[in-house]
């Protein structure tokens, strides 16, 4: 594929990777391994998107509800996969090369257990002022949680109605800090949103529903639904 223009790049891309259970079953392969698959593809989108020139980048890696209500076993492996992939992440030396932060969002303190959560401890706190690069993960993270707790907040901080702004709510957020998503990509070939996510910053975003379950959506890819975004026009309403 030819260069693209960073003129014409998002600067914040959220992927929604869905499909790694369906990749797994159209294999042969226990659903667990759809998601090992799915780690390896994340590292190489990571990298691309670093290298093309895209600033921010989110992955949501797991909702409350996959967390609860799935398999015991698809479960622990799922948990087994995060630790062997953060570790492998936070050790990285070109988190620091190339000054990437490291956001991670959701209630993932609540779910994780003691070891993944002090790998991930330790990468945020290494990254935290870093400013040229930002990878967010979303674990356990739902956003109609994330909306109704932003209010139950605001409501408790006893506002009156004519304070309540955009620029509250936000703040509220477990996103606070993050920017608007200008392309939210969801991979598994089966076109829609769920759980809220992100509501508030992809509101405006420009969609993406490659026909490509997570684990078959590589580099290439990826920079095909960077072109197809930079054909766009975008009008915000206008």
């Amino acid at each position: 594929m030819s260069e693209l223009d960073k003129k014409f790049l998002p600067r914040h891309v959220a992927i929604i990777p869905d499909g790694n259970r369906r990749w797994a079953k159209a294999h042969g392969l226990e659903g667990w391994e759809g998601h090992e698959e799915g780690a390896k593809r994340i590292e190489e989108i990571v990298r691309e998107a670093r290298e093309i020139g895209v600033s921010e980048i989110s992955f949501w890696g797991s909702s409350l509800e996959n967390l609860t209500k799935r398999p015991m076993k698809e479960r622990q492996e799922l948990l087994r996969i995060y630790a062997t992939y953060f570790e492998k992440l936070m050790n990285e030396e070109s988190l620091h090369t190339d000054a990437v932060r490291v956001r991670c969002i959701g209630r993932w303190e609540d779910q994780f257990p003691d070891r993944l959560k002090d790998i991930l401890h330790r990468g945020i706190e290494a990254t935290k002022h870093y400013d040229r690069h930002f990878l967010n993960f979303f674990l356990a993270y739902s956003g109609d949680d994330d909306m109704l707790q932003a209010v139950k907040r605001i409501a408790g901080e006893g506002l009156a109605p004519g304070m309540v702004t955009s620029q509250v709510l936000k703040k509220h957020l477990m996103t606070a800090e993050l920017p608007d998503v200008d392309l939210l990509i969801r991979t598994g070939n089966d076109p829609h949103l769920s759980a809220g996510f992100m509501m508030w910053e992809t509101r405006d975003a420009q969609l993406s529903f490659p026909a490509l379950h997570f684990p078959d959506y590589g580099p290439e890819a990826f920079r095909a639904s960077l072109a197809e975004y930079a054909e766009r026009e975008r009008r915000f309403g206008k």
